[in-house]
């Protein structure tokens, strides 16, 4: 238990204060409807408190007592006996040995739990869970982004790799944030190549032209809807989709459909910074809370598969 208290001040202490793209607040001052209060979880022993790791057995068995033998010539001899019962209470000492040999593999077997991840640290819990769009079975993901977050763009090869590897019980999808009309342009060019069929060809693309091309992909004046419809068509029609067919997806009743729900999702969940991933309707987690990219990418698989086994 000491050695694991050590581990997590330390791993507090050197956790990467990494920033995230956020509606008005970092991801870390986000107080999601619902969650409860991050908990201490720790406490160092008290005074006078037993050894971390010693059982009330073990440290009776422990224990030595002083005991007084009076000898025939009027002497006396000083004995120590093991524990309160007695010189020779042999079952209580075979109980401690047991104890003691079994303590390295608990402590190993306490390390080999899938992960070290610590509930109110390194991610929140939903309280209560909230229902999920997923057969019996799977566990739901879902990752909350916006394609002009740079946080985004920086960990979605991780994504992207993850969802190659994850296991089949796990229902992945993104949801991309919808707090203004910029962000809603994107969201809505997001979806509509998710109806067409290309957003596996044109999503690494997108993030491409914004982060490296300098091309937002929305007008100057994100109020104006129509200059950003030109202007994704326009960067659609490079990749061999046709504008009429885009233009039409674009205002279809799906898409408005798959906005409707993104709407209710970041709202659901208060989603004010991205990225954020949601696992199973019940844990929430970004990438300040866990660490950094990779470690949140193996909390999420740990969290799924956590959910799975339930």
């Amino acid at each position: 238990m000491t050695m694991r208290i050590s581990r997590l001040t330390w791993l507090l202490g050197a956790t990467l204060l990494i920033a995230a793209c956020g509606k008005q607040q970092s991801a870390a001052e986000r107080g999601p409807a619902g969650v409860a209060p991050t908990a201490q979880l720790a406490h160092a022993p008290a005074a006078g408190a037993r050894p971390s790791g010693q059982t009330p057995v073990a440290a009776e068995a422990a224990r030595s007592v002083a005991l007084s033998r009076t000898n025939e010539d009027g002497s006396e001899t000083v004995e120590d006996s093991t524990g309160a019962a007695g010189t020779h209470n042999a079952v209580l000492a075979a109980v401690a040995a047991t104890v003691a040999a079994a303590t390295p593999a608990a402590a190993a077997a306490d390390l080999a739990q899938p992960t070290l991840w610590q509930e109110g640290v390194n991610y929140t819990r939903i309280v209560p869970a909230q229902p999920t769009a997923v057969p019996a079975g799977q566990v739901e993901v879902l990752e909350f982004f916006w394609y002009a977050c740079p946080h985004c763009y920086a960990i979605d090869p991780l994504v992207e790799a993850w969802k190659k590897s994850k296991p089949p019980y796990v229902s992945f999808s993104r949801v991309h944030v919808t707090w203004s009309e910029g962000h809603r342009s994107l969201a809505r060019m997001y979806y509509t190549l998710e109806t067409m069929g290309k957003l596996d060809q044109l999503h690494g693309e997108i993030f491409k032209e914004i982060h490296v091309n300098g091309n937002p992909l929305v007008a100057a004046d994100p109020n104006d809807a129509a200059e950003s419809e030109r202007i994704e068509a326009a960067f659609v029609r490079k990749f061999g989709i046709s504008e009429d067919a885009f233009k039409k997806a674009y205002h279809s009743f799906a898409v408005e459909t798959a906005l409707q729900r993104a709407d209710q999702l970041v709202q659901r969940y208060r989603i004010d910074g991205v990225p954020t991933f949601v696992v199973n309707g019940k844990y929430v987690a970004d990438v300040r809370s866990a660490g950094s990219p990779e470690k949140l990418i193996a909390l999420v698989g740990d969290l799924a598969a956590q959910e799975h086994k339930h």
